[in-house]
């Protein structure tokens, strides 16, 4: 009578456990066992990173990717803390985040997954069609010499005050750090008195109101309310326009990889979405945002 107990207490036991296994976790219907990839960092990259991660869900419904931005340093910080599977930067890291990194036993690896042309942003009425670098690192640099339009012998329609508006990012930013190491050189930083936009697109948003303003954000955020300026390398050199075509042969002087790092060589999961971005699929995705793929692609 006790095995007969015992053993219904069994059966009993086990359809209980069944039943009471959830088939889903929601809307989605996904499987109760599904990952969950954090992929946090770069403002740049936050667009086209939520459009890989929505894309994916038809790839692997029982992958999911949580995407959030706050800057490439906050993307690198998470990793190194290691709380993110992936970090989005519009930067390499620096050697101390990497030592940082190390002392947590956490092995950092490079990912390029793209380029980007980082474009300088103009007023639609600013007569201006090109700067050159020196230019742009006597409007942006630290004790730099031009701050009004009139000194390159500009007059911007509805600027009565002539004075430049220099637009930047914030200082956790890979694309303030990558325009400051690309224009203002490594030793030199930017003047006082910039406007500090948290994000891309705030940059050019602000530009396109601002007749007297001038900023720098990742091409993928132009639109046609404001002018993109034809860029050389020295004053009175020719000027490249930034394209993802200048971007890929790195003929536009202010291109740059765009990078996702993860903690040590990528597994499972992580492989798999990896390998999927780097894919003509995931690579067209980033192209059609407005960035330059790792490698030719043809998309439908």
């Amino acid at each position: 009578m006790k095995k007969i107990c015992l053993i219904l207490s069994l059966i009993l036991f086990v359809l209980l456990t069944a039943c009471g296994r959830p088939s889903g976790d929601g809307e989605g219907g996904g499987r109760a066992d599904r990952v969950v990839l954090q992929n946090k960092g770069s403002d740049t990259l936050v667009n086209v990173a939520q459009a890989w991660a929505e894309n994916y869900k038809d790839v692997d419904a029982n992958v999911a990717v949580a995407v959030t931005g706050g800057g490439s340093g906050t993307g690198i910080s998470a990793l190194i803390n290691g709380t993110v599977d992936i970090a989005n930067a519009s930067r390499k890291m620096k050697d101390k985040e990497v030592d940082m990194a190390k002392e947590n036993g956490v092995e950092p690896v490079e990912h390029v997954v793209g380029f980007d042309a980082l474009a300088v942003y103009l007023h639609g009425d600013n007569p201006a069609t090109m700067m050159s670098i020196p230019q742009l690192a006597e409007i942006y640099g630290e004790n730099g010499a031009t701050g009004m339009w009139s000194q390159i012998d500009l007059e911007v329609p509805g600027c009565g005050s002539d004075e430049i508006v220099i637009v930047s990012r914030q200082n956790n930013s890979g694309t303030y750090v990558y325009f400051k190491e690309a224009v203002l050189g490594k030793e030199r930083d930017y003047k006082l008195g910039t406007r500090d936009m948290h994000g891309s697109k705030d940059v050019v948003d602000l530009v396109e109101k601002t007749p007297c303003a001038i900023g720098y954000s990742g091409l993928a955020y132009a639109t046609d309310h404001v002018k993109l300026a034809c860029i050389a390398t020295e004053d009175g050199g020719d000027c490249v326009n930034p394209s993802t075509d200048t971007a890929i042969d790195g003929s536009y002087p202010i291109a740059r990889p765009l990078f996702m790092y993860t903690a040590g060589e990528p597994q499972g999961a992580v492989k798999a979405y990896l390998d999927w971005i780097l894919s003509d699929v995931g690579q067209c995705i980033i192209q059609d945002k407005g960035y330059a793929p790792v490698q030719p692609v043809t998309c439908g």
